[in-house]
């Protein structure tokens, strides 16, 4: 039987509880998981593509069937390229349904052998995203609810305040 591959696409600038939940959510369901950050992108990221696949693959490291690659291109041809068959897509709220649907819809048009399934995080990480985690973390707030370790260390070093 084929290995079914899914993707979970983003920027993850920087990656947060929620996404790590939605990994988490996806590994139980697919025995391959590429967690795929975006390196071109339309956003000014805080973290260059290098540094969060860094960060990420620390939060990973030694998980069986969880790998992490950047890529700057179309997704659908990535997919095609990895035999994938799945892409994850995080829902925090219905505000983010609309975008991810025509996003699904454009992709399954471009690919029809490509599914996308919605996967919500638990509860606790509904509201978060990572412009609202970036923000604290420049205002020198506490961010450890909202992100691994690494992820905080890098945060607090990329906004140290000068004296």
């Amino acid at each position: 039987m084929k290995q079914q591959i899914a993707i979970y696409p983003g920027t993850f600038d920087p990656i947060t509880f929620g996404h790590v939940d939605v990994v988490e959510r996806a590994a139980q369901l697919f025995p391959h998981v590429i967690i795929l950050v975006a390196r071109n992108t339309t956003k000014l990221p805080l973290f260059s593509g290098e540094e969060r696949i860094a960060m990420i693959r620390e939060i990973f490291r030694g998980r069986k069937g969880i790998e992490v690659e950047g890529f700057d291109g179309l997704l659908v041809d990535y997919a095609r390229r990895r035999h994938a068959s799945v892409l994850i897509r995080g829902l925090r709220a219905v505000s983010d349904f609309e975008y991810e649907f025509q996003m699904a819809l454009t992709n399954r048009k471009l690919s029809s052998n490509l599914e996308t399934i919605f996967l919500v995080p638990r509860e606790q990480y509904t509201y978060l995203n990572s412009s609202i985690v970036r923000e604290i973390a420049r205002l020198g707030g506490n961010i450890s609810y909202f992100v691994p370790a690494n992820v905080r260390r890098r945060l607090k070093h990329r906004f140290a305040r000068k004296p």
